[in-house]
């Protein structure tokens, strides 16, 4: 790993081993920790911590204030926003080390969370699906959904370009920006090629 390949801002702090990806920018005040792997072209803004193990595709943008736990998996093309928050523990306590009860945590390629979102450990975000600012996520995702809320509860489907998906009586929809076709079929979307 040539540093030359990534920035890392001289106030942040990155433990040895770790492995990141060309055109990676860490800007200030960032921990990560030894055995995390950040992929190519992300960015992690101000103040972003990220654990041992964490896992991050090519092109995550992780905003300001964000601290993303062991256990914690990102596929490519993953958004968090500001101060969005990740658990790994169901029920912690100070004085009881739960360490070994972490749960695993994965946001699939193309998911967006909002700023300030809570997102419970132990769940999946399927891919492309979009949660909106505030939301407390608390149960699996599906591909493309639009989650809202507290509790989080699905209000619609989103497409990949990040628009809001209507359905006609034969379960088809087109993205508005890209003309993108997607298929709703016994409550799951996929996107279709014609």
């Amino acid at each position: 790993m040539a540093e030359s390949l990534y920035f890392a801002h001289d106030s942040s702090v990155l433990d040895l081993p770790v492995s990141i990806g060309e055109g990676t920018k860490i800007w200030h005040f960032c921990h990560i920790m030894s055995e995390a792997v950040i992929g190519r072209s992300c960015v992690l803004g101000q103040n972003v911590f990220v654990a041992k193990g964490v896992v991050l595709g090519n092109n995550v943008k992780v905003q300001n204030n964000v601290s993303i736990y062991e256990g914690v998996i990102c596929e490519d093309d993953v958004f968090l926003g500001p101060s969005m928050v990740f658990t790994n523990v169901m029920n912690p306590r100070s004085a009881v080390n739960r360490k070994d009860e972490f749960r695993p945590t994965f946001v699939k390629k193309g998911v967006t969370i909002g700023a300030n979102a809570t997102i419970r450990c132990g769940i999946t975000l399927g891919i492309y699906a979009f949660v909106g600012a505030g939301a407390v996520v608390l149960q699996n995702v599906p591909d493309y959904a639009l989650i809202v809320g507290n509790p989080g509860r699905q209000i619609g489907w989103i497409s990949e370009h990040g628009e809001r998906l209507f359905f006609d009586d034969n379960g088809k929809a087109v993205c508005i920006a890209t003309k993108e076709n997607y298929q709703l079929e016994n409550g799951r979307v996929k996107k279709i090629w014609l």
